[in-house]
């Protein structure tokens, strides 16, 4: 499976002189839109010469900055299609090599994903969630937020101040207000990406709350305002997107929560424990 510019981009930035990493900054910002207008607008946005956009496209591969344009608006194709344009199983294959195939795309997606995040990163989420000082919400769209309500559930286990967001977005308003720059928000966000989240981010920035995103390799909008993003890899032989290798990151997360509350989260499952015994 092809890298997107979005990996390209995270897998080089440590390695970056100052002035490209600046651009690369900017790309992932502001992604895809911000690569797709000419190499001098986007020299003159970051405050960079034109020669140096375009040494950082050649050296993530691409010999001309046409060629990554054309990558970029690929990329924003997809990140737009519907379930009916997306690649489905190979017709005539055998029923066994069908669930095979799946079966393999779901495991490369999961090895991927991990590959293309910093461990730091990981680490930093996990410091944020597992802060006793701070509350954690979790919110996710319409074919997410099934995994925002199973994370919540179990760090609720694991420590307090542990709220999912729930139904419409009117009701969200008074939750908002509520929060501050102890707070995070975890957001789950996957192509076709959902504009109610966006505003819910955004609305969470501006009190200081810091935003955790899990979206796909394109990146949802949210990525704009996010603190941290875990992009995962979602694509399988389905007119479907799959949320395995987006609950695979969240389980590693929770993995590390755990390990992080030490003896707190011990004494508070104990807890639990006792008070289910008796009910």
């Amino acid at each position: 499976m092809s890298e997107t510019i979005v990996e390209r981009l995270r897998q080089s930035l440590s390695a970056l002189p100052a002035t490209e990493r600046r651009v690369a900054m900017r790309l992932l910002a502001d992604y895809p839109m911000a690569g797709l207008g000419s190499a001098s607008e986007l020299a003159r946005t970051v405050g960079v010469s034109v020669p140096t956009v375009l040494r950082l496209t050649t050296r993530l591969g691409f010999p001309a900055y046409p060629d990554f344009q054309s990558r970029l608006r690929e990329e924003l194709a997809a990140q737009l299609s519907s379930p009916l344009a997306k690649t489905t199983q190979a017709a005539g294959s055998s029923e066994e090599s069908r669930w095979q195939q799946f079966a393999e795309q779901v495991a490369d997606n999961v090895r991927e994903s991990f590959q293309h995040i910093a461990a730091d990163e990981l680490r930093q989420i996990a410091q944020w969630l597992a802060d006793p000082k701070s509350r954690v919400h979790l919110v996710g769209g319409r074919f997410t937020d099934a995994l925002a309500q199973y994370v919540a559930v179990q760090l609720r286990i694991l420590r307090a101040g542990v709220n999912h967001l729930r139904d419409q977005e009117a009701n969200w308003f008074d939750q908002v207000l509520d929060m501050g720059n102890r707070d995070v928000l975890v957001i789950y966000d996957i192509r076709r990406y959902q504009a109610s989240l966006l505003r819910l981010a955004e609305w969470a920035t501006q009190r200081g709350t810091k935003v955790i995103l899990l979206t796909d390799q394109w990146l949802s909008p949210i990525a704009r305002v996010a603190r941290h993003v875990l992009p995962a890899r979602v694509q399988v032989p389905s007119p479907w997107d799959s949320n395995a290798a987006l609950m695979a990151l969240s389980e590693a997360l929770l993995a590390e929560v755990s390990r992080l509350g030490g003896d707190s989260s011990q004494r508070r499952m104990r807890e639990l424990e006792r008070l289910r015994n008796q009910a």
